[in-house]
């Protein structure tokens, strides 16, 4: 018997230790709308702009944010909410219309059409 609870009280803070340590510099890949360098400099200054992004870079062509953050400080949707404040859509959170309106002309990229339900 003392065994067993010997066993549980050095296992168990190991094992409930290795569920919760999240990554400190995760990778992460996920496409924003936008067309331009003007559009680069908002999505990346916006990323940047939230505690825990490291890095934050637009490829314009392919339309995909690739970050590095520290999972223990921001989730990713906020990340994307971030982003979606300054204009542009992500594939959690939609711009919201009068901020999209308000985007330079050569930054208005084509939005997909809102689903009804």
């Amino acid at each position: 018997m003392k065994k067993l609870i010997l066993l549980f009280t050095l296992v168990l803070p190991v094992a409930l230790g290795a569920q919760e340590k999240k990554n400190k510099n995760a990778k992460a890949n996920f496409e924003v709308s936008g067309n331009c360098e003007m559009c680069k400099m908002r999505i990346e200054k916006a990323a940047l702009a939230v505690k825990g992004v490291k890095m934050a870079t637009w490829n314009i062509p392919s339309n995909v944010i690739s970050l590095i953050y520290d999972q223990n400080k921001v989730p990713l949707k906020t990340v994307q909410t971030e982003i979606a404040k300054v204009g542009h859509d992500t594939p959690l959170v939609k711009a919201e219309n009068m901020v999209y309106d308000k985007l330079p002309m050569c930054c208005l990229y084509e939005r997909m059409p809102e689903q009804k339900n």
